[in-house]
């Protein structure tokens, strides 16, 4: 009976559980995935980004710009280290709504242009800056039709230059269409929400919570010429009659000295039968599914090819040559070892220490860390947790990944160390070396970059205060992990090598080519497995796109892994048979040297792609992240390629019975 009493209790419990957690689930959205509901005439507040550029890629403060300021003064909202680092500045802006009222709005006329004000407005304008604006955490979409073909972008030119004409116009009046679909509530209520907050739900009534959600943002961007003897009779907010966009450039605002500038805007409320879940959908809709199948089915023939090259290795040559070893007795075996050639040849030296053996070491850890940050981010991002509409959550999450991932680093680095060198002495520095090898890197280059920004006055500039929060980061979290990653890297057993080393090393016979040529050449595989889904990634980068097919961004990560361990394996095979024991390094840059192609390519998207892009500033600039970004592919995939090798090698050999 005691018994029965303590499982009923047990069950209780475990019930009680289930309820909590199914509870505390339907309590709860992810960070930046709840919604928003608003009553009649609400008060809707429209914020600003940086001005943006595909043509310099220099980000700019709004209020750079004689644009009107808010009552309240300029107020930035909080923004996460992806933010920050993206060169985003946020701000709130005069643009407010009041939830289905349609108005004709003016906002403010400016004081005379002066010189400097109209030089700057005409070179924002010649060099296609946009406006981001945004409203309930959605950036404004425009749309045009060009040569029948319509197209979308986000935000809306600071002004324009028509044809022949070396006069330039304003932007300075524009017409808002806020879509809004109608909720009825299913008797919840969120309580408490906030840009960056959770939603939290109660239980109420259900009309309390009825509402309108805002389910699409769109902007018509006109230029107008408003007489300034009217306009400086009117307040900001005053109600005017409605606008139309002039279709003569004699009733646009010109860009002048000594011209007043008067901004208006209107706004309409439409109901549309989108539902929040869907209101991203126009802006992540990506065209050229085709092309991305394309590319998969070309990777696939690629790691088909590769396997059936790898298939015959082992099938074929290594296992033919094993058995028929295995199979002589002693003097046979004797007689034979002096008839050796090929990879046999070299069973004395084949794990004799590399040239460089701990900068190996600490490119492998360091390619660990990458490797795993990137898998994870794609996988979490492929399942829907970075969301678009959080701004930043993309790379605030790889940064916090590669910091907690430098446990792993240490790891691998040092349990290579001492693999190579059969004791664990000096594991501290290939520790610190490994936390400190990438990083560095990236720092070089970004304060290379920084002092270029900070000359240029862009808001792409990191702020010096991030600097010492990014520097707080890595040596409160990245190092002491690094560092206790390499202490448990002591603590592993050591592989063990299954053959020993001669104590004189073998002369390599002279090829008739050098090997790293054949090395450069591996690199072409992989990068034929990534070049295209390469082209949409830069798209996103530079040219201001929404990317978030990360489906198809997970299927090419994963075969570019198969691709970048069978070129290896294959390329270190092809050495070990004519007799070149000094596989390390090349097993590193058989798969490695795909970096040197995404280099190559960067520059060709920046030479007829980005063809556009004004200045050396913006050349530099585009170039010292493809320099990044190049090295971060380099060491993770020349890490898979090289551990893939090193298990190939240990397993070969270990086969093989010579004393």
């Amino acid at each position: 009976m005691a018994l029965s009493e303590k499982g009923m209790l047990r069950i209780s419990w475990l019930y009680l559980c289930v309820i909590l957690v199914m509870r505390v689930c339907e309590s709860f959205y992810l960070p930046g995935t709840y919604m928003h509901t608003y009553s009649n005439r609400e008060e809707l507040n429209a914020k600003v980004n940086s001005l943006t550029s595909i043509e310099t890629e220099l980000p700019f403060s709004y209020y750079s710009l004689p644009y009107c300021k808010p009552d309240g003064g300029i107020k930035k909202s909080a923004e996460n280290l992806g933010e920050l680092l993206m060169g985003d500045q946020i701000d709130n802006s005069p643009y407010r709504f009041r939830m289905n009222v349609n108005e004709t709005i003016f906002l403010c006329l400016t004081s005379r242009l002066s010189a400097h004000e109209v030089r700057l407005l005409k070179q924002r304008t010649r060099d296609l800056y946009q406006v981001n604006i945004m409203l309930d955490n959605l950036p404004a979409m425009r749309y045009a039709t060009q040569n029948g073909v319509n197209i979308q972008w986000t935000g809306f030119p600071v002004g324009y230059t028509p044809p022949n004409s070396n006069e330039d116009y304003i932007i300075n009046h524009l017409k808002f269409r806020v879509l809004i679909h109608e909720y009825e509530g299913s008797g919840v209520e969120i309580i408490g929400t906030g840009e960056e907050g959770l939603g939290v739900f109660s239980e109420v009534d259900k009309k309390k919570a009825s509402g309108y959600e805002i389910v699409g943002f769109e902007v018509l961007p006109c230029s107008v010429k408003h007489d300034p003897e009217v306009m400086t009779k009117l307040h900001m907010y005053d109600n005017i009659s409605s606008i139309s966009c002039p279709g003569d450039l004699d009733r646009s605002q010109i860009i002048r000295e000594q011209e007043r500038v008067a901004f208006t805007y209107e706004v309409e409320f439409v109901k549309s039968n989108i539902r929040w879940p869907s209101r991203w959908d126009a802006y992540l809709k990506m065209e050229g599914a085709r092309v991305h199948w394309f590319s998969i089915l070309n990777s696939l023939m690629v790691i088909f090819f590769l396997a059936g090259i790898v298939f015959v290795i082992f099938l074929r040559t290594v296992r033919r040559d094993l058995t028929r070893y295995e199979e002589l007795d002693k003097e046979a075996q004797a007689q034979m070892n002096e008839e050796l050639s090929g990879w046999k040849l070299v069973v004395g030296d084949v794990f004799r220490e590399p040239d460089h053996s701990k900068l190996l070491c600490v490119m492998i850890g360091d390619g660990v860390q990458i490797t795993g940050m990137a898998v994870v981010t794609i996988v979490f991002a492929a399942l829907g947790f970075m969301s678009p509409a959080s701004r930043g959550m993309l790379l605030t999450g790889m940064i916090l990944l590669y910091l907690f991932l430098g446990a792993a680093a240490g790891y691998a680095g040092v349990r290579l160390w001492t693999t190579i060198k059969g004791t664990s002495e000096g594991w501290r520095s290939v520790a610190w070396s490994v936390a400190c090898f990438f990083p560095g890197i990236v720092f070089i280059i970004l304060t290379m970059l920084n002092f270029i920004l900070w000359g240029s006055k862009s808001t792409g500039a990191i702020p010096i205060s991030l600097y010492f929060v990014m520097l707080s980061l890595w040596f409160c979290i990245s190092v002491p992990l690094t560092l206790f990653g390499g202490f448990l890297g002591t603590r592993a057993e050591p592989i063990q090598y299954p053959v020993r080393t001669n104590q004189i090393p073998r002369e390599i016979p002279e090829r008739k080519y050098p090997s790293w040529l054949l090395v450069l050449g591996a690199g072409t595989l992989p990068f034929g497995t990534l070049f295209i889904e390469l082209f949409f990634i830069l798209s996103s980068i530079w040219l201001g796109r929404f990317y978030y097919v990360f489906g198809f961004l997970l299927i090419v990560l994963l075969l570019l892994v198969i691709v970048c361990a069978e070129v290896s394996v294959v390329l270190t095979y092809m050495h070990l048979c004519v007799e070149d024991w000094l596989w390390w390094w090349k097993a590193f840059f058989a798969s490695g040297s795909v970096s040197l192609y995404v280099f190559l390519y960067s520059i060709n998207y920046l030479i007829f792609d980005l063809q556009s892009l004004s200045g050396p500033v913006s050349a530099i600039v585009y170039l010292g992240y493809s320099l990044i970004i190049a090295v971060a592919i380099m060491l993770s995939t020349g890490t898979i390629g090289f551990l893939m090798s090193f298990y190939f090698v240990h397993y070969l050999f270990s086969s093989v019975k010579i004393d």
